[in-house]
C-alpha cells in the first residue's frame, strides 16, 4: 500500500493556513530548545576569584595599586598567576591565591613582593568571588573551583549527554504513540524542569534536573522536527524544515540578551522557562499527523484531520483516505553555538532545492574538513584569518547541520521516522560530550582536535555518496517504499510496492464505503 503523500497536498495545499499555524505554533518552541541547550554558557561562568580569609580587611595591595576593600582591586586582575595582598585589621598579612593563601609570618609591612618565610594553608574559609559581572552563577553558588573545578566542567557533557538519550527515546516514543503525544509531554517538561532546574539545592540535583531537561529539550525538538515535516508539502518543505533551525538560532540570541540583562543565575534560569509556558497552554490542541495515523490503520481518525485541514485551507472537495490508500500503478510511477548560522540556513535552503540533499551536503562536509586542514597552516599571530577561516568552517558545517535533519526525515518510512531523526541527533550529542575533552588533545599536538573534526567531515561526504536523493521525492510510508527508493538512486520506484495484508485492504475499502455512504 503506498501512499501518495503528493496527492494530500496537491489537494490540501503544500503550506496553507492550517499548515502554517501548526508549523508556527510548533517551531516557537524550538526556541526554548535553544535556550536550554546554551544556558550553561552564562549560569556555569567562572568569575575571578581568591581564597577566603578569617577576619576583616583594612587595606588591599595589587601590584602597584592599593584600595581598602577587594572589590576595587577586581578591574585590575589580568592574569590566574598574580595574587592579592591583604592585610587585616589585626595586623596579619596575607597572600591570596586562586586555591591557596599564605600568611607572612616575619614582617608587619604592607609590600607586595615578600621573600621571607610564609605558612601556607588551604581555602577553608571559602573563596572571593568578583562580582561586577555576575551576581551569582552555579560556580559560586556551590565553589566549583579548584580541586572541584572538574564538577563545572561536567555540566554541560551531562546535559548533553541527556540531549543523546532524549532523542532516541522519545523518538521511538513518538512512532510508538504519535507525535502529538510526545510533542505534549515534551513541552511541559520543559516548562517544570525549566523552573526546577532555578530550585535546586545543591550541584548534583542541579545536574540530575538539567539531565532531564535535556531529555525532554531533546525529545521535543526531534519529534516536532518529524512533526512539521509530514504536515508541509514537498514544495514548501525545504524552507519549513530549515526554519525549525532558525527558531533554534533565535533562542540562542535570546540566551546572550537575558544573560545581559539577568545577572543571578536562578533569575535567568526562571526567565529563560518562561518563555516556554506560552505554547504549554495551547500544545495539546495540536492535531496528530495523517500520516502516523494511516500508518496505524486509523483511517477515520486520518479522515478528520484531513477535514479539517480543507476547512482551514478552504478546499471545497477534500481527499478520501480511501483515495489516498489505493494501490495504483499511477500513484507509483508519480513518486519519481546564532550570527553565522542564521545566513547559513538560507543558503541551504536554497543548495537543496537546487542541487538537492545529498548534492549539498556532501561539498560542504568536505568544505569543513578542507577548511580545518587550513587553518593548521595558517600562522598562529595571524588572528583575522585564523578567526574567518574558523567562521568559514562553522558556516560550511552549519549547512550540513542544517540540512541533515531534513534528509534523515525523507530517507526514512513514517513507521520509523522520529527513530531514524533521534538516532541521528543522539550521534550528534555523542559529539557534544566528547567536545569539551577534545580540547586537552591540544597537550599532545595542538592541532589534534582540528584533525579529528576534519578526518570525521571528510569521512562524513565520502560516505553520503552512497546515499539516494530525495530532492523532489513523496515521503515513504513504508520500510518497502524506502527499500526501494535506496536500490534506485534515480526515481523513487521502478516497482509497485507490495501491498499490505488482506485485512489491511479491507479495512480501507470498508471505510471508502462508509465515507460515500455518509456523503450521499
Amino acid at each position: 500500500m503506498a501512499l501518495s503523500s503528493e496527492r494530500l497536498f496537491d489537494s490540501l495545499g503544500h503550506f496553507g493556513r492550517f499548515q502554517a499555524c501548526v508549523y508556527f505554533a510548533s517551531v516557537f518552541q524550538a526556541m526554548s530548545c535553544g535556550i536550554h541547550y546554551l544556558a550553561s554558557v552564562f549560569m556555569a561562568v567562572t568569575p575571578n576569584f581568591v581564597c577566603g580569609f578569617p577576619g576583616n580587611v583594612s587595606s588591599v595591595l595589587f601590584h602597584n595599586s592599593s584600595a581598602s576593600s577587594i572589590e576595587d582591586i577586581w578591574t585590575l586582575w589580568t592574569s590566574t598567576e598574580n595574587y592579592i595582598v591583604v592585610q587585616l585589621e589585626n595586623g596579619e598579612i596575607w597572600e591570596l591565591d586562586q586555591c591557596s593563601r599564605s600568611k607572612r609570618e616575619v614582617t608587619l609591612d604592607l609590600a607586595y613582593e615578600y621573600k621571607g618565610n610564609k605558612s601556607v594553608y588551604p581555602c577553608s574559609d571559602g573563596f572571593l568571588y568578583d562580582d561586577t559581572k555576575w551576581k551569582s552563577t552555579v560556580v559560586t553558588q556551590w565553589d566549583l573551583v579548584c580541586d572541584r573545578e572538574w564538577l563545572a566542567k561536567l555540566i554541560q557533557p551531562t546535559f548533553m549527554l541527556g540531549v543523546l538519550i532524549g532523542a532516541v527515546i522519545f523518538g521511538d516514543i513518538a512512532d510508538r504513540l504519535g507525535r502529538q503525544r510526545v510533542i505534549w509531554f515534551t513541552s511541559a517538561g520543559q516548562f517544570v524542569f525549566g523552573i526546577a532546574v532555578a530550585f535546586t539545592f545543591d550541584y548534583y540535583s542541579f545536574v540530575i534536573v538539567r539531565f532531564l531537561l535535556a531529555m525532554v529539550s531533546s525529545g521535543y525538538l526531534v519529534v516536532a522536527f518529524v512533526y512539521v515535516t509530514e504536515f508541509v508539502g514537498i514544495k514548501a518543505r525545504t524552507w519549513a524544515s530549515m526554519h525549525v533551525h532558525a527558531f533554534f538560532a533565535m533562542g540562542i540570541m535570546i540566551v546572550a540578551l537575558v544573560g545581559f540583562l539577568v545577572r543571578t543565575w536562578w533569575v535567568y534560569q526562571i526567565f529563560l522557562s518562561i518563555a516556554t509556558l506560552p505554547f504549554v497552554l495551547c500544545c495539546w490542541m495540536l492535531p496528530e499527523t495523517p500520516f502516523w495515523l494511516l500508518s496505524e490503520e486509523r483511517y477515520e481518525d486520518a479522515q478528520k484531520v484531513i477535514d479539517t485541514m480543507a476547512r482551514w485551507n478552504k478546499v471545497s472537495t477534500p481527499c478520501k483516505v480511501s483515495e489516498l490508500c489505493s494501490v495504483q500503478q499511477d500513484d507509483v510511477a508519480s513518486g519519481r553555538t546564532g550570527a553565522v548560522e542564521l545566513p547559513c540556513y538560507i543558503i541551504a535552503c536554497v543548495a537543496m532545492d537546487k542541487l538537492g540533499r545529498r548534492n549539498t551536503l556532501i561539498p560542504f562536509l568536505i568544505l569543513s574538513a578542507l577548511i580545518c586542514v587550513l587553518i593548521m597552516f595558517i600562522p598562529q599571530d595571524f588572528n583575522i584569518l585564523i578567526i574567518l577561516a574558523n567562521m568559514a568552517g562553522k558556516f560550511s558545517i552549519g549547512v550540513a547541520f542544517g540540512l541533515i535533519y531534513l534528509y534523515t526525515a525523507e530517507l526514512y518510512p513514517t513507521t520509523v521516522r522520529s527513530l531514524a531523526v533521534g538516532s541521528g541527533s543522539m550521534m550528534c550529542r555523542a559529539g557534544s560530550v566528547v567536545a569539551p575533552f577534545c580540547v586537552y588533545l591540544r597537550s599532545v599536538w595542538i592541532f589534534m582536535p582540528l584533525l579529528l573534526v576534519g578526518i570525521m567531515a571528510l569521512l562524513s561526504g565520502i560516505l553520503t555518496i552512497m546515499l539516494p536523493e530525495t530532492l523532489g521525492k513523496p515521503l515513504t510510508n513504508t520500510l518497502v517504499e524506502a527499500t526501494e527508493m535506496g536500490r534506485n538512486k534515480k526515481s523513487c520506484s521502478e516497482k509497485i510496492p507490495p501491498a499490505h495484508s488482506g485485512a489491511a485492504s479491507e479495512k480501507i475499502e470498508m471505510f471508502g464505503q462508509e465515507r460515500v455512504s455518509t456523503d450521499k
